[in-house]
């Protein structure tokens, strides 16, 4: 991966990431709870939603040893799932609107590969990093690990007291997102690359 593709895969890591938690806001404003909108969180304007870590050191460190993978997080945006409308399904609504946020992009730029004839190299290139930085950020936050919003919608399918124990392992969340960072990435790849090749084709 060239410097300038290295780059250019930042810039679009943090305006995915933005959207995705702007959706995260707006589906938690059309339920009925105003806190993302009260904080200044429901915009798609990337400084409301930087992580100074998470979007911008992590990635740049990344960039800075080489790695193939470019990845980052922006700040989750806070909601009080008493406030919704819908107590059932609220808060598993809220967290599917991040990733389906992120799956409407991939699925906009990869059909552009599918369907324009003879683009560019180098733009064909940028748009599939468009495509692959997307599905990455809708896959990985899939994960059913607290607190992924994988794992909140998952837990709306659970009895209550399954809901109380599966919360417990929030405080080790980060932990066990590390660990299967070690050992379990080859199945998030294997399902982005199914993903963009149902998508863009090839």
């Amino acid at each position: 991966m060239t410097f300038t593709l290295q780059l250019f895969s930042i810039v679009i890591l943090i305006l995915s990431a933005s959207i995705h938690e702007y959706m995260h806001a707006w589906m938690a404003d059309r339920l009925g709870d105003s806190t993302a909108r009260d904080l200044g969180r429901l915009t798609i304007n990337p400084l409301a939603h930087l992580d100074w870590f998470g979007s911008i050191f992590l990635p740049l460190l990344l960039v800075l040893s080489g790695s193939p993978l470019v990845f980052g997080y922006a700040k989750p945006v806070p909601f009080n799932p008493y406030n919704l409308r819908d107590q059932k399904w609220g808060s598993a609504k809220v967290a599917a609107a991040g990733p389906l946020g992120n799956f409407i992009l991939a699925l906009s730029f990869g059909l552009v590969l599918r369907t324009v004839p003879a683009l560019d190299l180098q733009l064909a290139t940028f748009i599939s990093y468009i495509v692959i930085i997307n599905l990455i950020l809708m896959v990985f936050n899939l994960i059913p690990i607290p607190p992924l919003d994988g794992s909140k919608v998952i837990a709306a399918f659970l009895p209550f007291n399954w809901q109380l124990k599966y919360f417990r392992l929030e405080p080790y969340g980060m932990m066990l997102v590390i660990f299967f960072m070690l050992v379990g990435m080859n199945l998030v790849w294997f399902l982005v690359n199914l993903l963009f090749r149902l998508i863009a084709g090839g």
